[in-house]
């Protein structure tokens, strides 16, 4: 198929290289110049396994190609993916100005026979709004369908791949058999192609996401009690997680979640609630418990130190939200930073791929180190924060010797407090008792 990608952020670079490379010719548009000039080169600049390597194959064999020229893309596209931006505004709905402007300039240009489909997260009603847009630009019926994306950071290329499911909302079977088409080399082991109306997808994108968040506050809030009454989270976690009606995804508790999706999308829905009069308690709570839950670091360390963090030096471990990605939006580590500098502490960090993005922030407020034992020569403490496998085996000797203290809180519950203690380090962890 011939098919047109509007936006060359994280999700439309992994859709848009991933439908190239199931044979398909795609075109992605973006209005940065010089963002496609890169790509153009098959330099990608985000970082996820597996996509720089495909985009540039499929650049090599020409189904993939970057422009800025938004019309040239779409007049011979028969499906078009808008997947631009949908920020949260300053209510805490999902500003949608970009993907107005983008449906009003595409609008005369489609073909008569395309499939326009939002993969932008975007309230429910917006596919609606899009469908009436288009009749009144165009005076004709136009196909718009919505196929929300759940792709993991880290893990994009498997999950777009080899997905649990496709979740399309539609309003013809026509629209469902070319997006079918599309998706079939993926679905080759009979997960399934779900169709449902537009409104029920978009909702169905925003259901998944606060139901992920909620399950991770909701650990966190019972890490936090478990230390109050001695109990260890990590048992409780096992004595809950083989419940097949609970199980253990999204139940390992930490330091609270950051990213581009779960903030975003759990405030979006909540207000999408409150102006159908509707009060989200179960949302305003989990975003709530997450935003208390990036202090949990902050007091730990204060605590230790009895607030008195100037001169100190303070090592970190990990910057990005997550491991396998370079995202550091609403990371935890940056919140643990400007209450460390705002204190007066001197602060070294590490991280395997975020350490450029979070230069754009500090500059050189922060000593950035190339490996992880860099960042503990003379530190009063390491603070770990992400839970990247390089981390997660140190050389215990060398850490000990590095340190200007034996002092390691563990954001993330890497290690066992026993051996930490036996090893002749002071350990903080998350929902376990202090060693």
């Amino acid at each position: 198929m011939e098919i047109a990608v509007v936006g060359t952020g994280y999700v439309g670079l992994v859709s848009g290289a991933c439908f190239a490379d199931s044979g398909n010719h795609v075109t992605c548009v973006d209005i940065d110049a010089a963002k496609v000039e890169a790509l153009s080169r098959g330099e990608v600049p985000i970082y996820e396994p597996g996509l720089e390597e495909m985009v540039k194959h499929n650049l090599l064999v020409r189904r993939l190609q970057f422009t800025t020229d938004l019309i040239a893309a779409i007049k011979p596209a028969e499906v078009v993916y808008l997947a631009v931006g949908t920020p949260q505004g300053d209510d805490g709905a999902a500003d949608l100005s970009a993907l107005w402007k983008v449906v009003t300039e595409i609008a005369p240009h489609l073909r008569e026979d395309a499939v326009l489909v939002t993969k932008s997260t975007v309230p429910v009603g917006t596919n609606a709004r899009i469908y009436s847009m288009l009749k009144e630009l165009t005076r004709r019926e136009c196909e718009v369908a919505s196929n929300p994306e759940f792709l993991k950071e880290g893990a994009a290329i498997d999950d777009f791949v080899k997905p649990d499911r496709v979740v399309v909302g539609v309003r013809s079977e026509r629209a469902a058999d070319i997006l079918r088409q599309l998706y079939e080399p993926f679905l080759r082991t009979e997960n399934p192609f779900l169709v449902m109306t537009p409104e029920s997808a978009e909702m169905t994108k925003y259901v998944a996401n606060a139901l992920l968040a909620t399950k991770i506050s909701f650990i966190n809030e019972m890490a936090n009690l478990c230390e109050r009454m001695g109990g260890d989270i990590n048992d409780v976690r096992r004595g809950i997680g083989h419940d097949s009606r609970i199980g253990f995804a999204f139940l390992f508790p930490g330091v609270g979640y950051g990213g581009s999706c779960f903030p975003k999308d759990v405030r979006a829905l909540s207000a999408m609630a409150e102006d159908l009069g509707v009060e989200p308690r179960i949302l305003r709570a989990v975003d709530a418990v997450n935003t208390s839950q990036k202090q949990v670091m902050i007091e730990k360390v204060d605590q230790h130190f009895g607030g008195k963090l100037a001169g100190k030096t303070i090592a970190i471990w990990g910057l990005a939200f997550k491991p396998r990605t370079d995202d550091i939006r609403e990371a935890p580590a940056l919140v643990l930073i400007d209450h460390l500098l705002e204190s007066g502490a001197k602060v070294q960090v590490h991280d395997p791929e975020a350490m450029e993005n979070v230069k754009k922030v500090y500059c050189d407020k922060v000593t950035f180190c190339d490996l992880e034992m860099q960042a503990l020569a003379q530190a009063d403490a390491l603070c770990i924060m992400t839970e990247w496998n390089d981390y997660k085996r140190p050389n215990w000797d060398e850490m000990a010797s590095l340190l200007r203290s034996p002092v390691v809180f563990d954001g993330r519950n890497l290690y066992e407090p026993e051996r930490m203690q036996s090893r002749g380090f002071t350990y903080y962890s998350v929902g376990r008792p202090k060693v």
